[in-house]
């Protein structure tokens, strides 16, 4: 049952991380296309340093990295008497009350923590991605549709959500299809994460038989497990490159790009 639950936990974290870095992405684009110097460097440098840290080492580095953020941040208030060091070597020790989570909570808590830990990791990773594809994709808007907005009256903000980013999206959907597919493929990172993801229970149910997954002996079969994943992913990914291709015609539907002049010429 946890070989199959796991699927679940797959499509649970696309589920949540797909909206939640486009979010980020949104964000990461539209301050490094602000005027404001500062919101304009946080954007540019926001996603130039993670996407040029490989993802391995973000996802093992910030996960820790994160965590203790939290924990710090919870030390600090709910245990402001504290007198020893909080890094005593490569120790990192902080009072029981802000630990995450706490020591006795119930085993499902721990793992939605470390669940939404890899799910925020995931976001903000893929994020700058996103947000580099968004921004892109932003430029290419033609300057023309912009200035025809302000020439009939409209604030920046209104052309910004009324012109600029309903078109936008024709221009960032091939690169943002690019970027699901590649966080298709990540997913088995949430193995690394402690996550008991379909890649943990491959490799432990695969593996000769324990008596704690199951009473019935066998050989090495880690082989078909990993043979029932490689049909996943592909049968994945292929559903994910039609569903997108038809979101593309729809996109393209009166836009004054390649495949909307096709459709006009197929119309007419």
């Amino acid at each position: 049952m946890g070989f199959y639950v796991s699927f679940g936990t797959v499509l649970l974290l696309l589920a949540i991380t797909a909206p939640s870095a486009l979010l980020f992405g949104f964000a990461g684009a539209a301050a490094a296309r602000s005027q404001v110097l500062p919101l304009s460097l946080l954007g540019k440098g926001y996603t130039a340093i993670v996407r040029g840290v490989p993802d391995i080492a973000f996802f093992l580095f910030f996960v820790i990295a994160l965590d203790q953020a939290f924990e710090w941040v919870r030390h600090r208030v709910l245990c402001p008497d504290w007198t020893e060091p909080i890094r005593q070597g490569n120790d990192f020790i902080v009072c029981a009350q802000a630990k995450l989570p706490l020591g006795n909570a119930p085993q499902w808590i721990h793992e939605t923590y470390g669940f939404m830990l890899a799910v925020l990791t995931f976001s903000i990773v893929f994020g700058a991605f996103a947000a580099n594809v968004l921004y892109g994709a932003m430029r290419a808007v033609p300057r023309g549709q912009l200035e025809t907005a302000e020439a009939y009256g409209m604030t920046e903000r209104q052309t910004f959500w009324r012109i600029l980013v309903p078109q936008m999206w024709v221009y960032a959907l091939p690169g943002l299809s690019n970027l699901w597919m590649v966080l298709i493929k990540a997913t088995p990172l949430l193995f690394l994460l402690g996550v008991e993801d379909i890649v943990y229970w491959a490799r432990e149910l695969g593996g000769i038989a324990t008596p704690q997954f199951t009473d019935y002996p066998h050989g090495d079969w880690r082989m078909w497990y990993f043979l029932v994943l490689l049909i996943f992913y592909l049968a994945f990914t292929r559903v994910s490159e039609i569903a997108l291709d038809r979101l593309m015609v729809r996109l393209s539907h009166g836009q004054a790009t390649a495949a909307g002049e096709a459709q006009r010429k197929a119309a007419a």
